[in-house]
């Protein structure tokens, strides 16, 4: 009989992309490429595609904690990464059912604050927005907002326009969310002088920044962005590997997989998350 070395776990909770670039397609697309075994408990059904989401259906609460509590229970996860939570009810059974996961198992989360879709449409409440920064963030090693969520998250207009605005805003975050919760600040949305793309990672515990910059991709295709660099991290860690490294292999790999993206549908088309493996071919 043959025996096979036991992979890394990551467990992606968030929701369901019908049009396969972002949310939990994404994200197991992500783990498999990186050689995690990728487990899922889905918060919501959209429909959406390359243009933007057309109806979001949430799964009830007690649905999405039974999907946790059932994967944990049996298979167990060396990694967590957290998507679209919906609503302050799925937020919380969510943060309780990690909560006693980490009794018993070190828990590496990583928490993607989905607020908005790329075209807008909201994906979690107000209400939503309090009942993550109270029960799930304490749980989590790492936040990765985009500018306008970490807007949100502390309730203030966020202006970035240089390097140092960006540390500034993701040590705020930090202080803003108890201090113990690392903050890698994406910057996408920023507007930096020599129009290169900007991330800030700020580490709680080392006290810390670390700045990642590479030259933006001109495409399009940048649907799903945020759920896999946030994923890519959660499986990062989940191999071993230290904060700042996961990171650092994180924004690599979803570099390359914007190279790489895919001219899918008529609108912001998908990564290509295989792109690795297609070249070996």
């Amino acid at each position: 009989m043959y025996s096979f070395p036991r992979r890394p776990r990551v467990l992606t909770i968030a929701g369901s992309d019908s049009g396969g670039g972002a949310g939990v397609q994404a994200d197991l697309k992500t783990f498999e490429a990186l050689g995690v075994y990728g487990t899922t408990a889905v918060t919501a059904v959209t429909a959406q595609n390359t243009f933007g989401v057309q109806g979001v259906h949430a799964v009830p609460d007690d649905m999405v904690r039974l999907q946790i509590q059932s994967v944990l229970s049996d298979i167990g996860a060396d990694a967590v990464k957290t998507g679209m939570l919906v609503s302050p009810d799925i937020v919380q059974c969510a943060s309780v059912a990690l909560a006693t996961y980490a009794e018993k198992e070190p828990l590496r989360l990583v928490v993607d604050p989905v607020m908005l879709s790329k075209s807008g449409a909201p994906l979690l409440s107000l209400s939503g927005v309090d009942a993550l920064k109270a029960d799930m963030v304490p749980l989590a090693t790492l936040i990765t907002p985009n500018v306008p969520e970490a807007a949100a998250l502390l309730s203030a207009s966020v202006s970035i326009h240089t390097v140092e605005d960006m540390r500034e805003c993701a040590r705020a975050l930090t202080e803003e969310l108890g201090g113990t919760c690392s903050v890698l600040l994406k910057g996408g949305h920023a507007e930096l002088a020599d129009d290169r793309c900007v991330d800030v990672l700020f580490d709680a515990q080392r006290h810390t920044f670390e700045v990642f910059s590479t030259a933006r991709v001109a495409t399009r295709n940048t649907h799903g962005t945020g759920c896999t660099t946030a994923a890519a991290i959660a499986a990062q860690l989940a191999h071993g590997r230290s904060l700042v490294d996961a990171v650092a292999a994180a924004k690599s790999y979803v570099h390359d997989c914007l190279l790489h993206a895919l001219d899918v549908g008529h609108g912001h088309g998908p990564l290509n998350h295989a792109h690795r493996q297609q070249l070996t071919r």
